[in-house]
């Protein structure tokens, strides 16, 4: 077995082993540390002698760091006693409780106490099992600040004496909306990503997709885990269509809608379907608005009104800049531009979302609708200068430059 088959079964593999883990030694940073380990020592004994059981193997070897690690810290003596009953390296792994176990481990790494940008990499790495170098890669930040990200994480968990356990009952569903929001910030990033020479990161996506369906299976009877899966499913049934081969953004109007991915759309209906049986929730509201675009044969032809209502429901139970502006755009193709105008300017007037390509962005595309030429061409070159993603930047330039 070379890397790539290490890499591939430590990918399925990494959240029950550190979770697993963590039960037994009570410490999720020895857990996470001694399972790197177990991989490290695989990348070089695999290619030699590849394990029947590998999943199994890696398993008994982060067991063997662990104990070895509580040995040299002479503590947690009742723990290592646990501990020490090792079984045999191609014995099979032991699922009993295993999908609590890493429903718990998605929660502690999720937890309030850590920064939103520590939960994405801590998610990625000890749910995801991506590396410090696939993750700084994804989020275009340098190695060294993912690695620090993640020592923070883990230093904050055990600092404020985290534990290892499932919330109550009557405190999960308030913690699995951050759970909920870190799996979303992960595929909003591979989706549109921030900054950078690419408007999609594909991987990254499809590793918050991986994560949604674990948690749906864990979780099958909470609707918005079934809505997050439902709308990320939904959006990336686009990707084939968003760009061209050189990478250049496609937009919407423009897009061969043959190019979407048919399964993805129907895997999206599908968890629809199941986040609709007790109400929509936010996530479960935006993935019927994607559902209503994967339906519509063109942009013309879409039920724009039907989108508006939908993003007004939104705004009543997840109010934000960002769904008002989404219901501008709509209400744009719904009546037109004057009462989307209305809208943008009265976020303007506000002073939400400052410092952000998207308000002006949308403003500059309904100036334009109305004539307004000169207006737009500033509104959307303003929005070039906002832009982090080189991507999108040449599109504004491109469509301000068409203004001239």
């Amino acid at each position: 077995m070379g890397t790539a088959d290490v890499e591939a079964v430590w990918r399925i593999e990494s959240a029950r082993i550190v979770a697993t883990l963590t039960r037994f030694t009570g410490d999720f940073g020895l857990a996470e540390d001694s399972a790197q380990e177990a991989v490290a020592e695989a990348l070089v004994s695999w290619p030699h002698a590849s394990p029947t059981n590998p999943a199994g193997w890696l398993m008994a070897t982060a067991r063997r760091r662990a104990i070895d690690a509580i040995r040299r810290r002479a503590a947690l003596q009742d723990r290592y006693a646990l501990l020490a009953a090792d079984p045999p390296v191609d014995q099979e792994v032991d699922l009993d409780r295993i999908d609590d176990d890493v429903l718990a481990l998605m929660f502690v790494s999720c937890h309030p106490v850590l920064s939103r940008e520590a939960r994405v990499a801590l998610t990625l790495r000890v749910v995801g099992g991506l590396s410090s170098e696939e993750i700084a890669r994804a989020f275009l930040v340098p190695v060294p600040t993912v690695q620090a990200r993640i020592t923070r994480a883990k230093r904050a968990i055990a600092a404020a004496g985290v534990p290892f356990e499932l919330p109550p009952v009557d405190e999960r569903r308030d913690r699995l909306g951050g759970v909920l929001s870190v799996l979303y910030a992960i595929f909003t990033e591979g989706s549109t990503a921030t900054s950078g020479d690419r408007l999609l990161r594909p991987d990254v996506a499809y590793e918050a997709i991986r994560l949604a369906r674990t948690l749906t299976a864990l979780l099958p009877d909470e609707p918005e885990a079934h809505g997050l899966l439902a709308l990320c499913e939904l959006t990336a049934a686009r990707f084939p269509a968003r760009t061209d081969p050189d990478g250049t953004p496609i937009l919407l109007e423009d897009q061969d809608r043959r190019l979407w991915d048919l399964a993805a759309i129907r895997r999206g209906l599908a968890a629809l379907a199941k986040a609709s049986r007790h109400g929509l929730g936010p996530y479960g509201l935006q993935a019927t608005i994607a559902a209503t675009h994967a339906s519509a044969p063109s942009v013309e032809e879409t039920n724009w009104a039907r989108i508006v209502v939908l993003y007004e429901a939104l705004g009543r139970i997840a109010p934000s800049p960002v769904v008002e502006l989404n219901r501008a755009v709509a209400v744009a193709m719904a009546s037109g531009p004057v009462p989307a105008l209305a809208i943008v300017d009265a976020l303007i007037a506000a002073n939400r979302l400052p410092g952000s390509p998207l308000v002006p962005t949308v403003r500059g595309e309904l100036l334009t609708r109305l004539g307004r030429r000169a207006e737009a061409r500033a509104e959307l070159e303003s929005a070039a200068r906002l832009c982090a993603n080189q991507r999108e930047r040449s599109v504004l330039l491109g469509k301000a430059a068409a203004l001239d």
